[in-house]
């Protein structure tokens, strides 16, 4: 089954972004692109009209903004879906029969917290597919820069292989280099045991562990890619900063998620969340739960 690329729009100047940066992906990979919009009856009811006649005007509104994106895409094959219903519930739905999902982020500033804590947080949390959020300032040129694909890899393997499949993928279709980053901090002594600390002599300390698990999780990569230039970074710091710091190289940053449902909501993981926020760059958010 071939999936789409699929946009999420909303009118707004981040979610017009999302949608050129999906027709560009999209046209990289050979892919359709599928636009969704959701909107409610009863929040339209002020514009006067029945709900068929509404939606009429709903869709010829988002078909507007589709052609003023896609017209410098000609051979992109594109579906449009005016959805009614929930915001979160619709995206979704939509996200799991894409390749991945984009949407707008306003990302750091005066609404900090709003699209992802309303909408985005949500949408992420419970995609099934990637979900690329991209700012309002995004361009194409950031992608024709050499500017690398950044990607963070913790844990082992088996714990990275959608984060860093997806990252391997993109950087292909791109001709960009991957940069795969490892964080890594000391931990308190009592979580030493015997037989970690006979490990780290093995492996003759703890940067050289770090480095060593990071070229393990990283091989079947660069066997199933051999043409994708590949970084190896490890550096000491939290995921987060460690990231952040090397955001001024990428085109676009990879991060996994894990899920986490509390009493206020879904939450997404605290590396996730700080890259959405503070990284200038597209950020695609990958479930490897």
């Amino acid at each position: 089954m071939t999936r789409p690329i699929t946009a999420g729009v909303d009118g707004t100047e981040e979610s017009l972004a999302a949608l050129d940066w999906a027709a560009r992906e999209a046209v990289r990979r050979g892919l359709p692109l599928r636009v969704v919009h959701a909107w409610r009856h009863e929040e339209q009811e002020a514009l006067g009209g029945d709900r068929e006649t509404q939606h009429g005007w709903v869709k010829d509104g988002v078909a507007a903004s589709v052609r003023a994106v896609t017209g410098r895409c000609p051979e992109l094959a594109v579906s449009v879906d005016v959805v009614e219903g929930g915001a979160v519930e619709v995206l979704v739905e939509a996200a799991a029969g894409a390749e991945l999902l984009a949407l707008g982020s306003r990302g750091y500033g005066p609404v900090v917290g709003f699209l992802l804590g309303s909408v985005g947080q949500q949408v992420i949390a419970g995609a099934a597919r990637p979900v690329v959020l991209v700012r309002a300032g995004d361009r194409p040129a950031a992608e024709a820069a050499g500017r690398e694909v950044v990607v963070g890899q913790q844990g082992g393997a088996e714990d990275s292989a959608a984060v860093l499949e997806f990252a391997f993928e993109t950087a292909a279709v791109r001709g960009a280099t991957v940069r795969v980053v490892r964080a890594w901090t000391l931990p308190p002594v009592f979580a030493y045991s015997p037989g970690s600390l006979k490990l780290l002599d093995e492996t003759g300390g703890l940067e050289p562990y770090e480095r060593k698990a990071l070229a393990e999780a990283v091989r079947p990569l660069r066997e199933r890619f051999p043409d994708v230039p590949v970084a190896e970074h490890v550096e000491m710091g939290s995921a987060g900063q460690v990231l952040l710091s090397v955001a001024g190289r990428a085109q676009l940053m990879v991060v996994g998620r894990r899920a986490h449902r509390t009493a206020v909501g879904a939450r997404i993981g605290s590396v996730a969340h700080g890259v959405l926020h503070h990284a200038d760059c597209p950020v695609a958010v990958v479930p490897h739960d």
